[in-house]
């Protein structure tokens, strides 16, 4: 498992240049220093231009949808419906912190950092032919930051309004110049047709096909089973530097599994071409099949030096249960990590102690210079150990006996006001501690069933309740949960998108990215 949240304090600090353009440069824009592909770059260096077209390629996914509207909070939408849009600008995979125009052909920031105005290209065509136009990002923007989901309110925040200038030109007016990611942020808008959604409720699931202006479109479907996109053969943008080599099967399936387990033996049949193995027990046991050894199969593990992010077990703490860090704590240290990466991963994982390990923005040690400073005027209401004491996850022997962290936990958990009464703990009015881990798959059962046993030797009932992944994901948008395994994904470019993990206002936003509820005058501050 990954970095456990114990006493849910995070510290955010974001320092970041000003986004550069030459005064030449408006063909792409970055966070820091200049863009390091040139004007008239031909294509990505990571792709393969001349790479043949054709084919089709079977991927699984354990999961489910239900709707082809990735915007909105309802229903449960398809993960490769955004293949059918196109954004403004588009990222290099090899470049973290720049974007080059896309359905734009140029990007130009104001001097004074207080707007950012982009120019369509003539050519850019949604799949009906119609062109994309000024007014359909204007419509996008505010029908997304009004009927989407709550987190584009949050996002877009610190835009004051949006102009348009004329049919190809379209610019968005800040509040002020603080945020000086925001026309990153912009570049990444998917940009949707007005006249195809009107007369269709925006913030209700779809079921039709959407159209779109990107390399593929709906060819066909079977809500929850099976999902076909079809290269769009004369798609505008095909001979772009941004799109050269890129989108080139002719089919995309994606078929649907309720459970890995199932989905895995698919993979074995060679119903499915490619897959990315999340499981360490798998990775070690289950790739010994006859495909395997005739060499039909090709396992490869990719090194790479990005932020892991999280995985764990997140506490919501919107229930009282888990208000008080000494419990949270306590409950971080009942887990015995070393016991089961030793037994049920493998020796394969290897513990993060920051939500940015594997990268130079890992924290480590104590604060010190700027960091130190930017934490000085709150020193008084954070915990006294974060300016003494790196911070450091219990590690055990691995046998599985963690009598030392339990007796920790327990004595913690005393402080906090819980007491052993008949093997039980127990609250001052006798209420026992119980809650409830919520599983959407039930390979997480074996990692999840240990902790249960751990956490009732220090007199605690636990259970593990798996429920299919669309109820999964009702429950986890409406806050409907105690505990539950989740990845906090990060990048190396954080952003506006940490408002969305740690902030007050997102632990309120339905569907939101703040699953432990995070919400601290002192985060939303920083």
């Amino acid at each position: 498992m990954g970095r456990w949240i114990g006493t849910l304090l995070l510290v955010v600090g974001l320092c970041m240049a000003a986004p550069t353009l030459a005064a030449t440069r408006t063909d792409a824009v970055a966070l820091l220093g200049e863009p390091a592909l040139p004007p008239g770059f031909d294509h990505f260096p990571y792709v393969n231009p001349d790479a043949p077209k054709g084919g089709t390629v079977t991927l699984g996914s354990v999961g489910t949808f239900d709707s082809f509207n990735p915007f909105i909070v309802r229903g449960t939408p398809a993960g490769e419906i955004s293949r059918v849009y196109d954004t403004l600008l588009r990222a290099n995979p090899d470049e973290p912190e720049a974007m080059y125009a896309h359905l734009a052909s140029s990007v130009v920031v104001a001097p004074d950092g207080m707007s950012v105005t982009f120019t369509l290209r003539p050519e850019a065509r949604f799949h009906d032919g119609s062109p994309v136009t000024a007014a359909d990002v204007a419509w996008t923007f505010n029908t997304l930051r009004t009927q989407g989901r709550p987190v584009y309110g949050q996002y877009y925040a610190d835009v004051d309004h949006v102009s348009v200038d004329s049919e190809r030109q379209v610019t968005f007016h800040f509040k002020s110049s603080g945020n000086r990611e925001l026309p990153m942020i912009l570049g990444q808008l998917a940009v949707l047709p007005e006249h195809w959604w009107k007369g269709r409720d925006f913030s209700r699931p779809l079921t039709d096909p959407p159209l779109g202006s990107g390399p593929y479109e709906v060819g066909s479907f079977d809500f929850g089973r099976t999902l076909v996109m079809r290269r769009v053969p004369d798609y505008w943008a095909r001979d772009l530097p941004t799109a050269k080599g890129l989108a080139n099967f002719s089919e995309i399936r994606t078929e649907y599994f309720r459970d890995a387990t199932v989905a895995l033996e698919a993979f074995k049949a060679g119903q499915i071409d490619f897959r990315t193995e999340m499981s360490a027990k798998d990775w070690a046991t289950a790739y010994d099949f006859p495909a395997v050894r005739k060499g039909l199969v090709k396992k490869e593990l990719l090194r790479h030096h990005l932020p892991t992010g999280m995985q764990g077990f997140a506490m919501n703490t919107r229930r009282a249960l888990f208000k008080d860090v000494r419990v949270r704590h306590a409950l971080a240290l009942a887990f015995d990590f070393e016991w089961e990466n030793a037994n049920l991963f493998y020796g394969a994982y290897t513990r993060t102690d920051s939500y940015f390990s594997n990268s130079d923005l890992a924290s480590s040690g104590v604060p010190q210079g700027a960091e130190l400073a930017l934490l000085e005027p709150f020193r008084d209401r954070l915990p006294p150990e974060l300016f003494t004491r790196p911070f450091k996850l219990p590690v055990t022997d691995g046998r599985g006996n963690n009598r030392e962290e339990l007796r920790e936990a327990l004595a913690l958990l005393k402080q906090a006001g819980w007491h052993v009464r008949d093997r039980k703990l127990v609250d001052a009015e006798g209420h026992p501690f119980r809650f409830e881990i919520l599983l959407s798959q039930a390979a997480f059962e074996r990692v999840s069933l240990p902790y249960v046993q751990w956490l009732a030797r220090l007199g605690i009932e636990a259970r593990v309740r798996t429920v299919d992944p669309a109820q999964y994901q009702r429950l986890l948008d409406t806050y409907d949960y105690d505990m539950t395994v989740t990845v906090v994904p990060e990048s190396d470019s954080p952003g506006n998108e940490q408002y969305g993990f740690w902030t007050c206002g997102a632990a309120k936003n339905i569907g939101g990215d703040n699953l432990m509820g995070v919400c601290d005058p002192v985060v939303d501050a920083l």
